[in-house]
């Protein structure tokens, strides 16, 4: 979404221009290889071995449920059982594990729970531990065990200090065993331990996990083959939808010509996808992705080139929001708002009727997120270095988690879309906590990255000036405000049951962001690190 620093306002353009998109028309002249097996045949096996995996939810034991459900969450494919995991979880839920039941089986017990919604107290975990109230030594030996554990734990919330002591437990003992680990739990232990798996992007966890599950011992090939059939299916609809989004968007560019811009529109889509992935969600990962990259026009307006007199005329351009309004702006501009303007009007007069969004809220959005990049833009005319809180404060929310969250909402069922839509709009903590992961990864990969002519303080830059630390001591400091933050999202889980729907696919946004963000990259401007992965996700059938 929104670039590193806060908005840089020359009084004279600088000429600055990102690198090119590496995509091009790729995905508008790309014709996948055809598959060994037509997608009718596959359509048909998919549903038989689907009636077969019903059959293995009627016929499971509370723990071979429960192990089923984790295998069919891991591999990507629990969109297609929702009713017999909402079966399944209130079985678990009910059904308390023996009291010999393995660290494995109780920690999956928990962070299954947890994941959706029903709290668990971390005082499962003290039949684990001896009379001094650390956890026993017999444990260490079962690596499964302690990345059940590790991954579980990541689930806290506020005041857990338990599971802040199995967390340092469980990685200090897997990192001993590590390297004398056979694959694929060698595999995934590296994954955890670089990111926990419920920090991590769930659709790029899929993509190791099929390729993995097979491995396994005991794995069931029903599962597996189930599986690659969806993830194949899947992308002939994915790939449709980004040919279809790539020639909007090179009709919009080749006509607003503006050089200073980022070319991202198949990182847009591919940032909207592992968010909303499933089949039947075109409508909110299409809105997403162009909500993105109008941003994404904003921004590196306010921050690569607009003067501040030009900021402050786009700035009421867009709270007028109506075509007189472009009489304010400087030519090159123009093309760009009718274009805003006129996609507004395309997404509200293409809403399918029985979709009950308002669109007037998403353009609120975007009103709000133009006031804070003006924002950043007079601190940037006047040489002034904000309060790191105050930074943060405003670029979490002009990173553009408010107006992305309140894009997810046209994926909502129809009983909640109302009440979730309004709740989103008002940016509500867990949007706020949401935009401050993002922001604050975002910063980190920008600092690691050095600064290009342009920019100006980021959240980094202000830590390191308002309390005169070094870089590592600032970033180190930061880590543990997003560890703040996570946890207030795994706290979110358990308020309004009727929107943990709508809380579900926020938190899906914070962790998007460990994927674009990933090893201190900016993924979304340095898209070069993306390359490899939307070969995976699109182009590459398993």
């Amino acid at each position: 979404m929104a670039p590193s620093g806060i908005a840089a306002t020359p009084e004279k353009k600088l000429g600055f221009e990102f690198e090119p998109s590496p995509w091009g028309d790729f995905f508008i002249e790309y014709e996948p290889k055809p598959l060994q097996r037509s997608e009718e045949w596959m359509m048909t096996r998919a549903d038989k071995l689907k009636k077969d995996v019903h059959m293995m939810f009627n016929t499971s034991n509370n723990t071979e449920g429960m192990f089923l459900l984790d295998t069919i969450q891991h591999l990507g494919i629990d969109h297609l059982f929702e009713e017999q995991i909402h079966n399944t979880l209130s079985k678990i839920l009910e059904n308390k594990l023996t009291s010999s039941a393995s660290l494995h089986e109780e920690a999956l017990r928990f962070r299954l729970l947890r994941e959706h919604g029903y709290w668990v107290s971390p005082d499962v975990f003290n039949k684990f531990k001896g009379e001094d109230g650390t956890f026993k030594k017999d444990i260490t030996s079962q690596p499964s065990g302690l990345l059940s554990l590790y991954n579980a734990a990541h689930l806290l919330i506020h005041g857990e200090p338990a599971l802040e002591e199995a967390i340092s437990f469980a990685r200090h003992h897997l990192e001993l065993v590590s390297s004398s680990l056979k694959s694929p739990l060698a595999q995934q232990v590296k994954r955890a331990l670089h990111r926990a798996l419920p920090r991590s992007c769930k659709r790029v966890e899929t993509l190791h996990y099929i390729s993995e599950y097979g491995e396994e011992e005991g794995h069931n090939p029903v599962l597996l083959e189930l599986a690659k059939l969806d993830f194949n299916l899947l992308q002939h609809v994915h790939l449709k939808e980004l040919k279809a989004i790539t020639e909007w968007w090179k009709n919009i560019y080749d006509h607003i010509v503006l050089s200073y811009i980022r070319d991202r529109v198949v990182e847009s889509y591919t940032w909207a996808y592992v968010i909303y992935y499933e089949r039947w969600f075109e409508l909110p990962r299409i809105i997403i992705a162009k909500m993105m990259l109008l941003i994404t026009i904003l921004d590196d307006t306010y921050d690569t080139h607009g003067t501040i007199e030009e900021c402050r005329k786009l700035y009421e351009a867009v709270q007028r929001w109506d075509e007189s309004a472009v009489s304010l702006l400087p030519e090159y501009l123009k093309k760009f708002y009718i274009e805003l303007l006129r996609t507004f009007k395309n997404i509200e007069g293409e809403m399918p009727v029985d979709i009950n969004y308002d669109i007037a809220h998403l353009k609120k959005a975007v009103q709000n997120n133009v006031t804070g990049y003006l924002q950043e833009a007079e601190w940037s005319h006047k040489n002034y270095k904000p309060r790191f809180i105050d930074q943060v404060n405003l670029t979490s929310l002009t990173v553009g988690a408010p107006t992305v969250c309140v894009s997810m909402m046209a994926g909502m069922s129809d009983t909640i879309m109302k009440q979730a839509l309004k709740w989103t709009a008002d940016v509500p903590d867990v949007v706020v906590a949401a935009g401050k992961i993002v922001r604050l990864m975002n910063d980190i990969a920008a600092f690691e990255r050095g600064k290009c002519n342009n920019d100006v303080a980021s959240s980094v830059d202000c830590y390191i000036n308002e309390y005169s630390v070094t870089s590592d001591v600032a970033i180190a400091r930061i880590g543990a405000l997003m560890e703040d933050e996570w946890r207030t999202l795994n706290q979110a889980r358990f308020g309004n049951r009727v929107l943990l729907p709508a809380m579900q696919r926020i938190i899906s946004l914070a962790l998007s962001a460990s994927f674009i963000y990933d090893n201190r990259n900016d993924a979304y401007t340095a898209s070069k690190h993306l390359q490899k992965t939307i070969e995976g996700l699109f182009i590459k059938p398993m």
